[in-house]
């Protein structure tokens, strides 16, 4: 079985909407500092799975197709500098759908495990929100808070981090 590293894609790939918005189309995705180099070290050692959750479908303000490109174009951008995302897995519902993959639930990570033979307690998950640490616990990932703040809820992360360059000092140490 396989280690992989789960992201969260808005907040640690790139850097996130305005609260109540969504990164909507590729003109819109900016990539965090150093997110290529730090993907990129770690493909040496774990596959890299995205997973995000992307209610701007449920609600209308983006479909499908535009979430595809968006990850298409991110996919290519980042192979340039040889970084590599294994797999993109997102959840289009929005809260009230209840469902099982939007994140605080962990069916994003399980179906991810499930399709690429995935060692969950020799992965981690790595996030900036409460809903990331709740989904990788779940799972049964070790997980990382990539931020300068803390979390609603009283969820612990195992490591906390400020910024995406000090993940790979917890993953590989």
């Amino acid at each position: 079985m396989k280690r992989a590293i789960f992201l969260d894609r808005d907040g640690v790939i790139n850097k996130k909407a305005k609260e109540h918005d969504y990164i909507k189309k590729w003109g819109e995705f900016e990539f965090l500092p150093h997110i290529t180099d730090v993907i990129s070290q770690l493909n040496k050692k774990f596959l890299v799975v995205v997973v995000s959750n992307q209610g701007g479908i449920s609600r209308k303000m983006m479909t499908v197709n535009d979430v595809n490109s968006i990850h298409s174009n991110m996919q290519l951008e980042l192979k340039k500098n040889n970084a590599i995302i294994d797999k993109v897995y997102f959840c289009p519902h929005y809260v009230q759908d209840n469902c099982m993959c939007r994140k605080p639930q962990p069916g994003l990570i399980l179906q991810a495990a499930k399709d690429l033979n995935i060692n969950l307690s020799k992965s981690y998950m790595i996030g900036d929100s409460g809903s990331d640490m709740e989904a990788g616990k779940k799972a049964g990932c070790k997980t990382v808070l990539c931020s300068d703040s803390f979390l609603e809820k009283n969820i612990k992360p195992d490591f906390v981090v400020k910024d995406i360059l000090e993940i790979l000092k917890v993953v590989n140490g």
